[in-house]
C-alpha cells in the first residue's frame, strides 16, 4: 500500500510517501520521500510557536513540498493527515489541504491521531530489527505536549496506564530553558548546556516518583527551578540544567520500568520529541539491558514531528478499520466541513489518545 501523508500539528510542515506491507505480523515500511520544512527561525524571535504564524507558513509550504514529490504520487492508494491533537490553526491548514488533494486525485482520505504516529515511530528505527517477541510492551510517549505511558498487548491493542497531570516533560524542558535565557527551541538547547554541568549539584524534587500510580507531574519541578534561581543569583546554568534534566529522567525511567516489571513486559518503547534527548535514550537502553528486555526507539530524525510516522499510523489504522468508501470517509466528523465542525474539532485537537 502506498500512502501519502501530511503533518501540520505544530511548527513542522511535513509530507511523506511510503510503501507499507507485511500486515500486522511482519510490517515493513519503505520510505520513498520524507520532506520537512522547519519553522524554527521564524518562531525563534518569539521564544515559542505562534499558531497563526505557523498556519500561514504551512499554507505556503505545503504546495512547495507537494511539487517536489508530484511525480511520485499518481499511484498513491491512500492520503493520510494528522487530525489532532495539536494547534488548531495548524491542524486545519493540513486538513483542508489534504481534503482538496484527495478530491483532485480521487483517493480515500483518513485522519490520524498524532500520538499514534509517535507511538508507531519506533518501527522506523534504522538499526534495530523489530523483535518477534516484543509484546507485552510498555510504551512511553514523551513530547512537548504529552507524557503518556501505555501498555501494549500487540501493535493495535493498547491501554493508557498514566499521563501527566499538568505540564508535559517537553513543556517543562522548554519553560526551564526560558528561565535560563536559552534560545528557542529550549529542550535541545538545555540538553547542550546540561552536558557541561553536574547532574548531582542541585537536589531538585522527583515529583510523584514514589506514588503507586503511573501518572506524572512536572509543574512543581519547574517551579522548584524558578525558586532556586531566585534565591541563587550566582547560579551555574550548566549545573541547573543538568540537575533538572536528571530529575525528569529519573521520574520517566523509574515509572516506565516499574510498569515493565509489573506487567512482565518483554519490551520498552520510547518515542516523542523528548526521545531525542541522548541522556534519556542511554538511560533507558542501559536499564533495558540490565533487565534483559528489548528497548526500541525511533531514529533521531523520526522523534520530532514528521509525516512518515503519520503514514505508518495510517497503515495500521487501515488494518484495523479500512477506509473504503469516499474521499473523506475516515476523517473525524468534525474535520469534514462547516463552522460547527470547526468548533467540535477543538475537542479533537486537544484530546489525548482515545483509550
Amino acid at each position: 500500500m502506498k500512502i501519502l501523508s501530511i503533518e501540520t500539528s505544530c511548527d513542522e510542515t511535513a509530507l511523506s510517501l511510503i510503501d507499507a506491507n507485511g500486515g500486522l505480523k511482519k510490517p515493513h515500511f519503505k520510505i520513498l520521500k520524507n520532506l520537512v520544512a522547519s519553522q524554527i527561525k521564524i518562531h525563534q524571535p518569539f521564544g515559542g510557536v505562534v499558531p497563526n504564524l505557523a498556519k500561514r507558513e504551512h499554507i505556503k509550504n505545503l504546495p512547495i513540498l507537494l511539487e517536489k514529490i508530484k511525480a511520485s504520487i499518481k499511484s498513491t492508494d491512500l492520503i493520510a493527515v494528522t487530525a489532532g491533537p495539536g494547534l488548531e490553526p495548524c491542524l486545519w491548514a493540513g486538513i483542508e489541504f489534504a481534503k482538496d488533494l484527495a478530491k483532485k486525485l480521487k483517493k480515500p482520505l483518513t485522519g490520524v491521531n498524532h500520538l499514534e504516529g509517535h507511538l508507531y515511530s519506533v518501527l522506523l528505527a534504522k538499526k534495530n530489527k523489530i523483535p518477534l517477541d516484543m509484546f507485552p510492551a510498555i510504551a512511553l510517549i514523551v513530547s512537548g505536549g504529552h507524557t503518556i505511558l501505555l501498555l501494549m498487548k500487540d501493535l493495535t491493542h493498547y491501554k493508557k496506564l498514566g499521563e501527566t497531570r499538568d505540564d508535559a516533560a517537553g513543556e517543562a524542558f522548554d519553560k526551564v530553558a526560558r528561565l535560563l535565557n536559552l534560545p528557542y527551541p529550549g529542550g535541545p538547547q538545555l540538553e547542550k548546556v546540561a552536558a557541561l554541568g553536574n547532574a548531582d549539584a542541585i537536589p531538585f524534587p522527583r515529583p510523584m516518583l514514589n506514588q503507586k500510580n503511573y501518572d506524572f507531574s512536572f509543574s512543581g519541578l519547574k517551579t522548584a527551578v524558578l525558586y532556586y534561581l531566585r534565591e541563587n543569583k550566582k547560579f551555574s546554568a550548566a549545573n541547573t540544567a543538568a540537575s533538572f534534566q536528571q530529575a525528569v529522567i529519573d521520574v520517566l525511567t523509574t515509572k516506565t520500568f516499574r510498569a515493565a516489571d509489573c506487567f512482565k513486559a518483554k519490551s520498552v518503547l520510547l518515542s516523542g520529541g523528548v526521545a531525542n534527548n541522548k541522556v534519556l535514550r542511554q538511560t533507558f537502553k542501559k536499564q533495558a539491558q540490565k533487565k534483559k528486555i528489548n528497548f526500541l526507539a525511533p531514529s533521531l530524525e523520526f522523534t520530532t514531528d514528521n509525516a512518515t510516522m503519520t503514514a505508518v499510523a495510517a497503515y495500521f489504522g487501515q488494518l484495523k478499520k479500512p477506509c473504503l468508501s469516499g474521499r473523506q470517509a475516515c476523517l473525524p466528523p468534525a474535520c469534514r466541513s462547516g463552522r460547527a465542525g470547526r468548533k467540535k474539532h477543538r475537542l479533537i485537537a486537544q484530546a489525548h489518545l482515545n483509550l
